[in-house]
């Protein structure tokens, strides 16, 4: 008898939100079906206008936290719809909710998703679980990244090393190392800034196929000057977001950058995100044959895979596809497992990824 999760996950890119219908009666669980809805524009503003504006109001939160909750309720329900299944068909859905603002650092951590999961559960008839990373946070962790323990899950093999790289709007990578404890952690940024300077300089939501980028010429001063962010050399656990890797930050460098033609800056964040990346996994020592398989929207920019190809000649780079799971989907499929591992009171988050003091099943039951 099926036992049939949805998870639902929105991302720092605010593209949109992902829906995946898992059944875990089978092992390993089998995806059934998955699908994208593209964010609202009026959402995507005010979403925008929380993460990068200095000040808000609380009114203006609220009405987000309450805007965002319907959203996924109406995508939850559509997508049911659509496969011909009701609300008692589903045991739990997983919805990670919408990142504002992530600050693991610092007198007072704190992280806050917003999309008020009252809201989704009263709307779709389904328990939902939500607020997934605040427990880790309380236990010293950095509530982030939570995807890992599913990683290890699904993907990791005896016989070599896997690197499960998921390239959103930020970067983050899970270390799946043999008889090693799993490394989890974020990288810097990965589609975020391209998405922000090519809306910037030509009104796109993002780069299709890198072709903008692919036009203009990588600056190497601008490139190393983006690298000597303290971020890049912090060891883990550490993870960031919009609120750090933003254009308010790139353009304290461009100052001493003038004259660049807007398709050079572009082609140069290409490769911060390809060197961020490659820079970190040259790290790893070991004599076991190294597998990359790549996720999120990165996964379809082959200006990024030619460049982690060129960079890791020595790995096996390819996608989450590879092992039957679509690259736009791994992170919704995590949050259907996330929640499995919540209504199985089973721990879903790794101590040696987050910091945490112990692993602990999160989430909360709506």
């Amino acid at each position: 008898m099926q036992q049939y999760y949805i998870g639902v996950m929105s991302g720092t890119s605010l593209d949109g939100v992902d829906l995946a219908l898992v059944d875990f009666s089978h092992q390993p669980a089998l995806v059934v079906a998955t699908k994208f809805m593209a964010m609202p524009e009026k959402i995507k503003q005010k979403l925008t206008a929380l993460i990068t504006e200095p000040q808000i109001t609380l009114s203006q939160l609220g009405e987000a936290d309450h805007l965002v909750g319907h959203l996924y309720a109406d995508c939850i329900n559509q997508f049911l719809a659509e496969q011909q299944l009701s609300a008692n068909d589903i045991v739990a859905l997983g919805c990670h909710g919408q990142t504002i603002w992530h600050a693991p650092q610092g007198d007072y951590p704190f992280t806050m998703q917003i999309g008020d999961m009252n809201i989704v559960a009263i709307n779709t008839g389904i328990q939902t679980i939500g607020d997934f990373r605040r427990k880790d946070m309380a236990l010293g962790g950095q509530g982030a990244p939570l995807v890992p323990a599913f990683h290890q899950a699904y993907f990791a093999r005896p016989d070599r090393v896997v690197a499960v790289l998921n390239i959103g709007g930020i970067s983050n990578v899970s270390l799946l190392i043999p008889e090693q404890a799993v490394l989890g952690y974020d990288l810097g940024p990965g589609n975020t800034l391209l998405d922000q300077w090519i809306a910037k300089y030509q009104g796109k939501s993002y780069d299709k196929g890198g072709e903008w980028a692919k036009t203009g010429q990588v600056y190497q001063p601008l490139l190393q000057d983006l690298l000597s962010e303290p971020f890049f050399q912090q060891p883990p656990p550490k993870s960031t977001g919009r609120e750090q890797f933003n254009l308010i930050w790139l353009e304290k460098f461009l100052a001493k950058h003038t004259a660049l033609l807007p398709q050079d800056i572009q082609a140069t964040l290409v490769a911060l995100t390809v060197q961020s990346i490659v820079q970190d996994l040259q790290k790893i020592e070991t004599t076991l044959p190294c597998e990359l398989l790549v996720c999120g929207g990165g996964a379809y920019n082959p200006l990024l895979m030619q460049g982690l190809q060129q960079g890791l000649a020595h790995w096996q780079v390819a996608t989450t596809a590879s092992y039957g799971l679509a690259e736009d989907y791994v992170e919704a499929v995590a949050f259907a497992w996330l929640a499995y591992q919540r209504i199985q009171q089973k721990t879903s988050n790794l101590p040696s990824v987050t910091g945490a003091k112990s692993a602990v099943s999160l989430g909360v039951i709506f």
